[in-house]
């Protein structure tokens, strides 16, 4: 059986979609880091980082679905 890591690399090179994902998740986190290094949060920048966040959680469970989806398949493509 596969690993989640060897499906994504697999994902990677056949499905745009999970490419966009990961790229787009990627981005997220880097500005979430960049948002981060301030010390205080002014109450904009706190909204700002809790979309954030939620916009990576819903990108990565997405990304978990779309391994899900492929494991599935795999699994009923394979012989018993």
């Amino acid at each position: 059986m596969l690993s989640d890591e060897q499906i994504a690399e697999q994902l990677r090179a056949i499905s745009p979609e999970f490419r966009e994902l990961e790229e787009s998740h990627h981005r997220l986190d880097l500005e979430l880091q960049e948002l981060l290094k301030h010390h205080v949060l002014t109450p904009q920048e706190e909204i700002l980082k809790k979309q954030i966040q939620k916009e990576k959680l819903g990108k990565k469970d997405r990304m978990a679905a779309l391994i899900r989806e492929y494991r599935n398949n795999q699994s009923q493509l394979s012989p018993s």
